[in-house]
């Protein structure tokens, strides 16, 4: 199992801030936790056998569960041994790719790693990253790829992604399917906001993309409504957008 160490190093940063907010000061003796966390989580990970990774991808595809991408948050604080362990545990998993959120100007180091073991990285974007961002970081390293938010895209950007879709398919590991609105608007239920869903759902089926798109449920659930049921109208309305 994962000693309490790693599970405490995998929480600090939510402790810290939480994903998107700035972090909070940590005392001296939080940060000696921390640390001490993070090395008892490294010193396990470089003992993890490949064949217990093997075993764990045996248990789903027996399941008919394919694994695609792995996601890793704190990649970019990785040691050196520790990007290798993430590269070759992806890999024994049967992934084609890993995901993390991008750490924008520091993205070339893991590039390099992704390189050197020929596997993509597609990174996380939000509003801010505009299609400038995604073009430098594809050409710091040529496994530096794109987990692209078309929702997030359309709100930051105040375009569609069709055009960049077309362009860098080849860099796309994936994409998260939201509905936004222009100029940062909300999250909206599937079909009310400005995010092409239709445009690209029928583009990867037309120019058989083989990147998966991945609903990401974030709207407010309305009233006399649960989150169940606004998941499966949001699985409808992708359906219907392939009829």
């Amino acid at each position: 199992g994962i000693p309490a160490a790693v599970a405490a190093a995998e929480a600090a940063p939510a402790a810290a801030g939480g994903r998107g907010g700035g972090r909070a000061g940590q005392t001296p003796e939080q940060q000696a936790a921390q640390t001490a966390a993070a090395d008892a989580t490294k010193k396990w990970r470089m003992g993890v056998s490949m064949d217990k990774v093997k075993e764990f991808r045996k248990k789903w595809e027996d399941a008919g569960v394919l694994i695609e991408i792995i996601k890793w948050d704190g990649l970019f604080d990785f040691s050196d041994d520790e990007l290798d362990y993430a590269f070759q545990v992806s890999k024994s998993l049967g992934a084609r790719a890993l995901s993390s959120e991008i750490s924008i100007g520091r993205t070339k180091r893991l590039g390099q790693f992704a390189d050197k073991h020929k596997m993509q990285v597609g990174y996380h974007g939000h509003t801010a990253v505009t299609p400038a961002i995604w073009e430098a970081t594809f050409a710091e390293a040529k496994y530096n790829a794109a987990n692209l938010d078309l929702g997030h895209f359309v709100a930051g950007n105040n375009m569609s992604p069709v055009p960049f879709l077309k362009k860098y398919a080849d860099r796309v590991t994936h994409v998260h399917v939201k509905d936004k609105k222009f100029c940062n608007g909300p999250n909206m239920p599937f079909g009310q906001g400005d995010t092409p869903i239709k445009e690209v759902l029928q583009l990867m089926r037309a120019n058989k993309w083989k990147f998966q798109a991945t609903i990401e449920f974030e709207y407010q659930v309305p009233q006399g409504s649960d989150r169940m049921k606004e998941i499966a109208k949001a699985l409808q309305y992708c359906k219907e957008c392939l009829v």
